[in-house]
């Protein structure tokens, strides 16, 4: 799984549990919903802002939306974990 997989699918979850649509969430965080739809399919890798535009929007944090993401440096890789089902 990829850090842009994981992130998508902590998205498609924050959002779900909002209980909104693609165009509702795109429109509280003036965004297009085919971009919301890119992001929770991984087709695109969101930018720094519009992490935070959707955190706010779905009241939650970046942190939230970046969930089971890290960098390890050593190996010079990211560490993707599966999201819980």
């Amino acid at each position: 799984m990829s850090p842009q997989e994981r992130f998508a699918a902590n998205l498609r979850k924050a959002r779900t549990k909002v209980g909104i649509s693609q165009e509702e969430l795109g429109d509280r965080c003036d965004l297009h919903r085919t971009e919301i739809s890119l992001l929770e399919r991984a087709g695109r890798e969101p930018r720094l802002a519009t992490i935070v535009k959707l955190a706010g929007a779905l009241g939650s944090s970046p942190a939230e939306l970046c969930d089971g993401i890290a960098w390890l440096p050593q190996q010079e890789r990211f560490d993707v974990k599966q999201p819980p089902r």
